[in-house]
């Protein structure tokens, strides 16, 4: 009588699988200093892979012993999908722990996408689904690697100016944003008062063309004598 059963070269084979795919992922998270690098996509990949090896293995024993004893098959049963919907949801724990927001900012996204991403080609190479696996990771680094390079976005944000010498430091500002035209839709103003001096902020939401980056803004910005602090803050 033939057993359903799981080869070890089969296994080595699927968790080898796991650990190269989700190491190309963790590379590009790690080479751009993210919160989880290489190493964390390899082991999300192995044991979400692993859980989904271990699911294989209780739906073959079901299927075993409903063989063996075929009076039994209507009273053993086995989910295939009870597990790894266990995997799906507790990834998201792992995932949150990678976000982080700070000033205003939340940063980790990506990479917390990335991980959720990783389990489930850990998933698919477990369950044996060679091909949506190894498609899926196309696409994954398509979106982490390319997208960028094909698909240019400028997101509107806005930047927090903090400077000393009101008239003065909003007439440079101004005439930086009309140089380079760069097209204010909003402003918020507000006025410290600072032991003897008074500190005047400024938050600029703006709209930047193409060929800039906030980057090139802020450091332009930042050489002017009065500007105290500058920073991007997102909407």
């Amino acid at each position: 009588m033939n057993t359903f059963k799981l080869s070890l070269i089969e296994i080595i084979g699927r968790l080898i699988l796991a650990t190269i795919v989700s190491g190309f992922i963790g590379y590009d998270r790690e080479h751009k200093n993210r919160p989880a690098g290489i190493k964390t996509h390899m082991l999300v990949c192995v044991g979400a892979c692993i859980m989904a090896l271990v699911q294989k293995e209780i739906g073959f024993n079901a299927l075993n012993i409903a063989l063996a004893h075929p009076k039994l098959a209507g009273v053993v049963r086995a989910d295939d999908a009870r597990l790894i919907a266990q995997v799906v949801s507790g990834i998201g724990f792992l995932g949150a722990g990678t976000i982080i927001v700070q000033h205003r900012t939340v940063r980790g996204l990506t990479t917390a996408a990335s991980l959720w991403a990783v389990a489930g080609l850990g998933l698919a190479i477990g369950m044996g689904n060679y091909e949506i696996a190894l498609a899926a990771t196309v696409v994954i680094l398509i979106v982490l690697v390319g997208l960028k390079k094909i698909i240019h976005v400028n997101a509107m944000k806005k930047i927090e100016i903090q400077y000393r010498h009101k008239l003065e430091t909003k007439e440079f500002i101004q005439n930086y944003f009309d140089k380079h035209k760069i097209e204010v839709n909003d402003v918020n103003f507000r006025v410290t008062q600072s032991e003897d001096t008074q500190i005047y902020t400024s938050i600029y939401e703006i709209s930047i063309p193409k060929a800039m980056n906030y980057a090139d803004i802020i450091e332009d910005i930042s050489l002017n004598k009065n500007i105290m602090r500058i920073q991007t803050v997102s909407l």
